[in-house]
């Protein structure tokens, strides 16, 4: 038997959800486990077996019995269809609260840990916050349209959309703009993706083309930037490859106001996808991580400065270490841009089992921040042991690794977990961005 098989002529079930899944489903425990997307914990639903695994069924959601207190209408058109929320149907506040709950449970099942104290969660607004998105594009022949959007759910199909309500302004209403227009092109079957990027001044859409663009499509490109304030660039292959449409690259920015910044990114670059949960972020992490005159801090993962320059506003000096060289030049620059001269920025392979030649370990630092990606710091961790610093912050957008992390941590190296805590970075999704804050136990 398939380990995923159609379920056939299933029959209609009623169910009390006990809790919700990582993905955001809700969860039937009576006989074998069902998923049931769309369902809240503490509802009584009618639901429909659809899809069998080993351990658990995937469910379709057929009736709420009885609706918790803490679902509302979701605002998007949409949400049935579209993959790119999950959540839409539960308050923000328990959509809060039940990331917290996957938070220490992380924490207490794969590391039997339990933070001193937690923190409160970091929120900005919840509506039109994304900032960067990846938009997929599909041309259907037989429907004569274009399709521009994220992706259905549990589908690689592009939803139908008109618009959407978490990205941010002005692409949040160029949703259905943006089809027409690629519906007008040459290329529209040979144009699969649109990468976003929303700055202050302005937003850059990278347009993947399998195909270049004749001049009439990039007559009609121009004529769409004029049209709605943005600019358009092209991407033929890998990122080496991206190109402005018309005339110079714009400088993207963002600004970080507490901290007097004002931060330069490229159309490709990553960024913390919410502007008001990272000014949040960063204004947290610089409390937590008690910085005075006398404060080294190093800054791992460190892109392209978005900790690294607002520490360095209140720390004798920051080191910052990221992989990726574009991001290195962009924070150097950045530093140069903002008048920080006690900043410095490093190339440095963070996964490399061999850093003995690595000048910037050899340096005193007295504070550590680290936000890796989901793989998490593992080989990190006895490096940062070594440096004995006072405070580390670990920032995350994976409760699963972070707990990994954190109980080497603290059960091999002595440290102790004094808070931690959740950050509003994806709301309406299943994502979980958190911190956590450590120092070496006396």
């Amino acid at each position: 038997m398939s380990r995923r098989a159609a379920i056939v002529n299933a029959e209609s079930e009623t169910g009390v959800v006990a809790a919700m899944g990582q993905d955001g489903e809700g969860i039937v425990r009576e006989g074998k486990t069902a998923f049931v997307a769309g369902a809240l914990p503490g509802e009584i639903i009618r639901f429909r077996r659809v899809r069998r695994h080993r351990q658990y069924d995937e469910a379709r959601l057929e009736q709420i019995v009885s609706p918790a207190a803490s679902r509302v209408a979701p605002r998007c058109a949409h949400f049935e269809i579209c993959g790119g929320c999950a959540l839409q149907h539960l308050d923000n506040t328990a959509q809060l609260h039940h990331k917290q709950q996957q938070l220490a449970e992380s924490l207490e099942r794969l590391a039997q840990l339990r933070p001193e104290r937690w923190l409160e969660p970091i929120a900005s607004g919840a509506w039109n916050y994304r900032r960067r998105a990846r938009l997929g594009v599909k041309y259907v022949a037989r429907k004569g349209r274009v399709l521009v959007g994220f992706r259905e759910r549990a589908t690689n199909l592009v939803a139908s959309l008109e618009r959407c309500e978490v990205l941010a302004p002005p692409i949040d209403g160029l949703i259905a703009p943006l089809a027409a227009l690629i519906q007008q092109l040459s290329i529209r079957e040979r144009l699969p993706q649109i990468e976003v990027s929303v700055g202050e001044n302005t937003s850059a859409l990278v347009l993947r083309v399998l195909q270049a663009p004749s001049e009439q499509d990039c007559s009609l490109l121009r004529e769409f930037e004029t049209q709605h304030g943005i600019r358009f660039f092209l991407q033929s292959g890998g990122l080496d490859t991206v190109r402005v449409l018309n005339g110079e690259p714009p400088s993207l920015f963002y600004t970080l106001p507490a901290a007097d910044l004002e931060l330069e990114f490229g159309p490709t670059d990553f960024i913390q996808i919410n502007a008001g949960a990272n000014r949040a972020l960063v204004a947290a992490a610089a409390e937590l991580l008690q910085l005075d005159a006398e404060s080294r801090v190093l800054d791992l993962y460190c892109g392209l400065g978005n900790f690294s320059l607002a520490l360095a506003r209140r720390a004798h000096s920051v080191v910052g270490i990221e992989g990726d060289a574009a991001l290195i030049a962009r924070a150097r620059a950045n530093a140069l841009r903002n008048g920080i001269g006690n900043a410095q920025f490093f190339q440095g392979d963070l996964s490399a089992t061999d850093l003995s030649g690595a000048a910037w370990l050899q340096q005193h630092h007295t504070h550590v921040l680290l936000d890796p990606p989901r793989a998490g710091a593992r080989e990190m961790l006895a490096r940062i042991v070594q440096l004995a610093p006072q405070r580390v912050l670990y920032v995350s957008c994976h409760p699963g690794t972070l707990a990994r992390d954190l109980g080497i941590l603290v059960h091999e190296h002595g440290f102790a977990l004094l808070a931690a805590g959740v950050v509003d970075m994806f709301a309406h999704t299943a994502h979980v961005e958190s911190l956590a804050l450590l120092r070496p136990r006396s």
